[in-house]
This record gives C-alpha cells, structure tokens and sequence, in this order.
C-alpha cells in the first residue's frame, strides 16, 4: 500500500441543482483520474466515506453524492416515485451524466449495492469494476434482522409498521451501527454516525422515505434474479470485501455471489456491515490492489 499524508489530498465538499433538487457531493482525487462512484447505504450518507475517498485520492476520482432525502441534499416534494430504489437509480444516472463520468467502478454498500446494480443493468459498459462490501442480492441468505420487515410484509398491520417506525430513531440508528460488532469493534465507531446523521433525517418527509424503502425492499426482492443475471452475463472484475457480523447480510450473503460471479475475489473480515469504520486499514490495501489491476489510468472514466 503508498503511504502518503491524506491532508495533501483533501475532500472537496460540493453541490449542484437536479429537477430543482439540491444535490449535495463529496469529491476527491485529479479530475482526470479513474472514477470510483460511491453510493451511499442506509441511514448514512456520503459521510460514510469520508475517511475512504482521501486515501484513494493519489490515483483514483472518487464520488460520493447524498440521495435526495438523505443527508445534505435536498428532499423533493414529491418523493414517492424519485426516492424509492428505482428513483435513486435515476438518480445516479442523472448525477454521473451531469458530471459526464463515462465509465467507472462502483462501490456497493447496503442500499448502495442495489441502486448502484440498477444503474450498473442501464448501463453495463460504463462499469469498469465492482467492490462489494455488505450488500445483499440473495434472498435465501437473507438473515435474521429481515423478520420484522419480512412480518410487516406478510400483515402491513399497524403493530408490525410500528415495528419499523422505531428503527427510524436515533436509538434505532445507534443499534444499525454498533449493535452486532464484537465489543473492541465497537470502539471504533464514532458516535457521529447516528448522532450528526438522526437531526438529518428527523423530519416528517425524511421518515416517511427511509420507511418507504423498507416497504420497497419487498419489491426489491422481485429485482435479486435481475441483479444476479446482470452479473452472470456481463461478469464485471469484482473484489468482495465483507463484514460477516451482520444480522442483516451475514457471511453466506457474501458467499452467494461467488454464484454468479466465480472469479470475484473474496474477503471475509472480522467486522460487520460498517467495515469501512472497523476495518479500513485491511480494505484500503485490497482495494487499491485490486483497482490498480482493473481500473488504471487508461480507463480514466471521464
């Protein structure tokens, strides 16, 4: 791995206007280096990558926007259709024409990884790589924190939704961040997770779309087979980085996309979904190897 002092390469803090929607971004690295495109999971935000993007920002572009609803960026009005997973795939296709990025890699997290395989099915010849960190598209290997979501399926009834309205918290973001992870893990996650990103998100429109997504990941489901013969056909170079101490995407989430994809790279960690805050000095060196092979500078993406 280069050691460099990240200072030198600072994040760029940026915005721009999208169907009258402000859009918020975060940006690092040369401007004619390879793109990396950062979708956010959930209940983060591009903050989520903020100790990522300088460490790559020697030799890769990286991009991280906030979706509409989330963090910085504005919330539209009508949210219904452009904040549910088929909205922020439009989103993202807006977003990368906007900047005119031409091909890069994705980086899949949570929420992220199905968003991001949407735009990835749009356009498959943009995708340079995929990285893969905790994102599920495996409905056998769904783990146990799927029950209440799945109950509320099953009977949309008030005492099961009210089940969901208590994980849109602050409470119920503090449990999404340390709730699972080996106790030394948790040190490790900063407190300002869900205390600088639950003021964010606690407003009436704002809830209502982090529920409506739960809602969705029920149709979400009708998408896995489609995400997974993207894969099968257009095998794009994959390395999998993964936090098996999640109750959500455990470790036979990660093994099942060796399925579709048999010569992805696969790297089990002593982590959970939030690798990025517990184990960023294990991924960065597999990142940046794997990028350096697949995604160099004559695939500059812009």
């Amino acid at each position: 791995m280069n050691r460099f002092n990240p200072m030198t390469l600072p994040t760029q803090h940026k915005t721009l206007e999208l169907d009258g929607v402000h859009i918020f971004y975060r940006e690092a690295g040369p401007r004619e280096a390879p793109v990396v495109l950062l979708p956010h999971g959930y209940p983060s935000s591009s903050f989520q990558f903020r100790n990522f993007m300088p460490a790559l920002a020697d030799r890769w572009r990286l991009i991280a926007p906030d979706y509409p609803g989330f963090g910085y960026s504005g919330t539209p009005e009508d949210s219904e259709q452009s904040c549910s997973f088929e909205g922020y795939a439009t989103f993202l296709e807006q977003f990368t024409q906007r900047l005119g990025l031409s091909r890069y890699a994705l980086y899949l997290h949570d929420y992220g990884s199905q968003i991001g395989l949407r735009l990835a099915m749009r356009h498959p010849a943009r995708v340079a790589a995929l990285i893969i960190q905790n994102g599920d598209i495996y409905e056998d290997q769904l783990g146990p924190k799927y029950k209440p979501i799945q109950d509320y399926w099953a009977n949309p009834s008030q005492a099961a939704r009210a089940v969901l309205e208590e994980a849109v918290s602050e409470e119920g973001f503090r449990k999404e961040f340390i709730g699972e992870i080996d106790a030394d893990l948790v040190a490790r996650i900063p407190p300002d997770l869900w205390r600088l990103s639950w003021p964010l998100m606690n407003h009436p429109r704002r809830r209502a779309i982090a529920l409506a997504l739960m809602e969705g990941l029920k149709e979400n489901l009708l998408w896995f087979p489609k995400y997974q013969a993207y894969l099968r056909e257009h095998q794009p170079p994959t390395l999998i980085v993964w936090g098996p101490q999640d109750g959500y995407m455990p470790e036979g989430a990660a093994k099942a996309y060796l399925r579709d994809l048999p010569r992805a790279e696969l790297h089990l960690l002593r982590g959970g979904h939030w690798a990025l805050e517990t184990n960023l000095e294990e991924i960065l060196p597999l990142v940046r190897d794997f990028l350096g092979r697949v995604h160099g500078l004559s695939d500059a993406g812009v």
